[in-house]
């Protein structure tokens, strides 16, 4: 178990962690106790009452933060030719199709997102096992397969993020930055959470939000009180 530093113990203190707070409360908290000196990333963690072995139950989706995310993502298009300057020109950092896949079959995956067009998906399929364990993959149900490309990486340079539930039931994703004010973390933060209640599948029963806990990096978590909601 890590060691516990003096000021983890001190922001620590300031949680109770007993109590389900509001999420309006918990965000002054979190940037309260955020002990690291950098431009930490908050994130929320929601465990759901799901089963991802169903099909039906694996929840992911995309949503659009309003705030942004306060990190700038870099961006790969797996595009034909013709698309390369509409890509580049959104926003992209790296557009083009043979020598990315050549690049990433070499073990480079030094990016965040990757997009690809309908048209490239066989070349795509080539680097799935490098790309899916990397959360890289490009999905239809994420916006990342698209003839498109230039919404799709506009959308993605101005906030919109991704996130899945994994094998527990627990989906974990980024909601801003420490820097961000209260009440933009609560706006981003109640856009995810709004999502993934209305992605609950007809067939889960009983709770299906069972807690969500708020943290920033290295910090202390926050537990949510689910039900405030």
């Amino acid at each position: 178990m890590a060691k516990q530093t003096k000021k983890w113990k001190i922001a620590a203190a300031k949680v109770d962690i007993d109590k389900l707070y509001p999420l309006e409360e918990a965000m002054a908290l979190v940037k309260d106790v955020n002990i690291t000196k950098f431009d930490s990333s908050v994130d929320v963690h929601v465990r759901l009452g799901v089963d991802p072995r169903k099909a039906d139950q694996a929840i992911r989706g995309t949503v659009s933060l309003p705030n942004g995310t306060g990190k700038s993502k870099s961006v790969l298009v797996l595009c034909t030719p013709d698309k390369e300057a509409e890509a580049l020109e959104a926003g992209a950092d790296y557009a083009g199709l043979d020598e990315y896949v050549k690049k990433i079959q070499g073990g480079w995956t030094d990016v965040d997102v990757v997009i690809a067009m309908p048209q490239t998906m066989a070349q795509v399929g080539r680097i799935g096992r490098i790309l899916g364990p990397r959360g890289l993959m490009p999905n239809p149900k994420t916006g990342t397969v698209t003839p498109n490309v230039g919404d799709a990486v506009a959308e993605v340079k101005k906030g919109k993020i991704s996130f899945r539930v994994d094998k527990f039931g627990i989906i974990h994703t980024s909601v801003g930055r420490v820097s961000f004010s209260a009440d933009q973390l609560h706006d981003n933060a109640m856009e995810v959470l709004t999502s993934i209640i209305k992605m609950k599948p007809s067939t889960v029963k009983g709770i299906y939000m069972k807690s969500v806990t708020l943290a920033s990096t290295m910090s202390p978590g926050i537990k949510i009180d689910p039900k405030g909601l």
